[in-house]
């Protein structure tokens, strides 16, 4: 079987669910064939995340033009260091790779430019989250940290402005990302997208209200820290995403995911839940309703 050949639908799911995380524009489908395949399956709503200017004004047409469509606007973590150092036109995406742009002036003046665009496109009705912003120490190094935590701040109270949900990338950095959200105050919706944490740190985000979105990856052979910190966290916290293109759940992973593969994932958070998947489901669907207000 090809590694780029995409996994088949899997059954689909007697309730309703969304994909709490997606990236559309990075996906070799169409937008209206994406959503198609999904609602076979009954995953009939989606959040696209944006992670620079360009994709954030992308996310937010689409999420105009389909009602199955929420946005959500940012500049990536990884995007606030490029931009500062000059990659104005850089996108991280998820996978931290950059599309290749002139380089031209950055500097703290590129980057204020950049989230007053983003704060402009979080006031819109149909974009529903701030995000994904936070930190990731995995790709950027030392050099960049100040960047990343002055746009993290700045995020967090475009978030609370507009009372939209913040969207947290948390990559090696949870100490760092769980310190800056206690310091500058977090929205009172906050979702931590992909979440990388243990058991311990899902207990903290309980307590401080996080919604938790598990992805594909919850369901590798060697990711038992992410299904311990998912049988702990509370079921009226927890999510789901794709976050396709990548972090396809086994047994595809390593091929081409996107938001039809939502079953798959699921049912295994439904087992080291023990939940029957028809409720986890229905709970997964009202809390992406709560954490995203629509």
């Amino acid at each position: 079987m090809s590694r780029t050949e995409a996994p088949p639908l899997p059954e689909p799911l007697r309730v309703p669910v969304a994909d709490s995380h997606t990236h559309l524009d990075m996906q070799d489908a169409t937008v209206e064939e994406a959503l198609a395949r999904a609602a076979a399956v009954n995953v009939t709503t989606v959040v696209q995340v944006g992670c620079d200017v360009t994709g954030s004004r992308w996310a937010a047409d689409t999420a105009a033009a389909h009602p199955a469509v929420h946005a959500s606007v940012a500049l990536h973590p990884n995007e606030a260091p490029r931009i500062v150092h000059g990659y104005v036109e850089g996108a991280a995406g998820t996978a931290g790779t950059a599309r290749q742009g002139a380089r031209e002036p950055g500097g703290r003046a590129a980057l204020d430019e950049a989230l007053a665009e983003i704060d402009a496109l979080a006031a819109l009705d149909h974009v529903r989250g701030v995000g994904e912003t936070g930190l990731d120490f995995f790709r950027t190094g030392p050099e960049g940290v100040a960047a990343q935590e002055e746009s993290f701040r700045a995020h967090i109270e475009i978030a609370k402005r507009h009372g939209k949900a913040l969207v947290i990338h948390d990559r090696d950095a949870h100490e760092d990302v769980l310190r800056v959200l206690l310091d500058a105050g977090a929205p009172e919706r906050t979702v931590f997208h992909c979440y990388s944490g243990d058991a311990d740190m899902a207990r903290i985000c309980a307590r401080a209200g996080y919604f938790m979105s598990f992805a594909g990856n919850v369901t590798f052979k060697n990711a038992q820290p992410l299904r311990d910190a998912l049988a702990v966290a509370p079921t009226e916290l927890v999510l789901v995403e794709t976050d396709a293109p990548f972090l396809t759940p086994a047994p595809y992973r390593g091929r081409p995911n996107a938001p039809y593969l939502i079953p798959v994932t699921l049912r295994a958070m439904a087992e080291v839940k023990g939940l029957d998947e028809d409720v986890l489901a229905a709970a997964i669907y009202d809390n992406t309703a709560r954490a995203f207000d629509f």
